[in-house]
Formats: C-alpha cells, sequence, structure tokens
C-alpha cells in the first residue's frame, strides 16, 4: 500500500480567478534570507556559549590546554547550531504574525472605506470594485490589501459571486475576523439580508476590537522591552564579572560554577518563554 505523500505548504496558492495568490499562513524564507538569519543566530548562540561555558579544562596553572580549545569549538558550534535551527522557526512564525497584523489593519481601513462608499449611495458591488482606487492614495500596490482588491476586481469580471471571493480570502488570511465577515456577508447575500446595514454594524464591532487590541499592545509594550532587557542582564553581568575579576571568572570553570550556569540558563530560558506566553493575549 502506497503511503500518502503529504502535501508542502505552498507559500501562494490559486485563488479563484486561477491567479496566485499570497497564503498568510505560510512564509518560505528565499536562501539568502534564511542563510543570514541562521549565521546571525548561530554567532550569537556562539558567543553566549563561549560566554557562559569557555575555558573549560584549563591546567592547574590556569592556563588553557588543546583540551580547552576542543572543548571551546565543539561547545561554540553545537550551541551555535542550536540556536540557528531554533530562530528560523521563530522568526517564521514572527514575520506571519507581523504580516496578518498587517493585513488587518488594512482591512479595517478597507472596511471604513467601504462603508463610506455604501453611505453615498453606491452598491455594494460598485464600492468592492471601486476600493481599490480609493485606497489607492493611501497604500502602494505591493500592499497586502491593494492585492486582495485586484483579486476581488478580476473576479468580479470574470462573474465570480464576492461573496465566494471573500470566502477565498478569508481562508488564505487565517485571520479570525475577516473569515467571520466573510461568512457573514456570504450568509447574508445568499439569505436575503440588508448588506449595507451589515457592513456598516461589522466595520463598527471590528474597528472596537481593534481599538481593544491595540490598547493592550500598548500597555504591554514596556512590559516586552522590560522582559528583554532582564534576559539580556544575565548575560551583561557575567562578561563583566570575568572581564573584571580573573579569579572569580575562573570558578565558572569548576564543576559547581558550571551546574550553577546551568541551571541558570534553563530559568532564565523557562522565564523567557513563559514570559512570551503571558504577554501573548488574543481578544
Amino acid at each position: 500500500m502506497r503511503k500518502k505523500v503529504r502535501e508542502k505548504p505552498q507559500a501562494y496558492v490559486r485563488s479563484l480567478d486561477n491567479t496566485p495568490a499570497l497564503n498568510y499562513d505560510v512564509y518560505i524564507m528565499g536562501p539568502i534570507e534564511k542563510a543570514l538569519y541562521f549565521l546571525g543566530a548561530f554567532i550569537v548562540g556562539a558567543a553566549v556559549a563561549y560566554l557562559f561555558y569557555g575555558g573549560l579544562a584549563k591546567d592547574i596553572y590556569g592556563d588553557p590546554t588543546t583540551k580547552t580549545y576542543i572543548l571551546n569549538i565543539v561547545i561554540c558550534t553545537v550551541v551555535g547550531l542550536i540556536a540557528g535551527y531554533l530562530f528560523i522557526p521563530s522568526r517564521t512564525k514572527s514575520i506571519i504574525l507581523k504580516r496578518k497584523n498587517e493585513l488587518k489593519r488594512q482591512f479595517r481601513v478597507l472596511l471604513d472605506t467601504l462603508t463610506t462608499s455604501i453611505g453615498s449611495g453606491k452598491s455594494v458591488y460598485d464600492s468592492f470594485v471601486t476600493a481599490y482606487d480609493d485606497l489607492a492614495v493611501i497604500y502602494s500596490a505591493d500592499d497586502y490589501i491593494m492585492q486582495e482588491l485586484k483579486i476581488i476586481r478580476r473576479g468580479l469580471t470574470n462573474n465570480i459571486a464576492i461573496e465566494d471571493l471573500l470566502v477565498n480570502f478569508g481562508e488564505r488570511s487565517g485571520i479570525d475576523d475577516i473569515i467571520s465577515f466573510a461568512g457573514v456577508f456570504e450568509t447574508c447575500s445568499k439569505r436575503g439580508g440588508n448588506m449595507k446595514d451589515i457592513i456598516r454594524s461589522i466595520q463598527q464591532i471590528l474597528g472596537d476590537k481593534l481599538n481593544v487590541e491595540e490598547g493592550i499592545t500598548t500597555v504591554l509594550s514596556s512590559s516586552a522591552m522590560e522582559q528583554n532587557i532582564m534576559m539580556v542582564m544575565p548575560i551583561l553581568i557575567v562578561g563583566l564579572i570575568k572581564l573584571s575579576d580573573e579569579d572569580f571568572a575562573a570558578k565558572f570553570t569548576t564543576g559547581s560554577g558550571i551546574a550553577a550556569t546551568t541551571i541558570g540558563v534553563i530559568c532564565f530560558v523557562a522565564a523567557y518563554i513563559m514570559g512570551k506566553k503571558i504577554m501573548k493575549i488574543k481578544v
């Protein structure tokens, strides 16, 4: 029996009008970008590893031996590789989150524009068609919302229903607000309803929700900065100690020093991960 081949996630998928459309849940780094991120994480990881664990296996006079140099290379290389390996997916998630947040803000502006157009007497169809020109004074052609409006306009030209285009947009975005909007729009379009009032209501709800999210982000920004500073402080303190007091620095290479250092590193990493989870608030 053949094993089912698992499909590789694609950064671009086919839209309803059979043109490439961005899949916001997937970001694939280019070879150069990935190599640069990996190299940066490797250098930082290797430097921190050397700071905490460098200089092991010295002789009784405190001079480095061949074993010291070998351990330095092995430890720095291993930690650097682990840092690079872990940083790539972490950075990818960060880029995806940043991209989605930007799209969410742009989608709110789109709803504002649609509400204004509909309020001026335009139909829902015409409001979506002219939205691209209305937002062209704010965004460039490469911005996410402008790319989506291009897809919507092409779809409407090819007689694809607005609700189907919006549902496809929501599925690709992976953003709950857009998915909810598309779902409500589709339901009202098929079962009947005052589309103008619905768009106004959703625009108000999503606007209030985004304001709450931005308020929470502003409140937590100072805490996030403090957390990052607290994570850097142990590295700076250990570095200053090793540079200023050689006798005290030598204690880091003893068995008890290595154990204490390892426990400290584990505690700080655990605290950092826990802090990130605490401050990750989803409205």
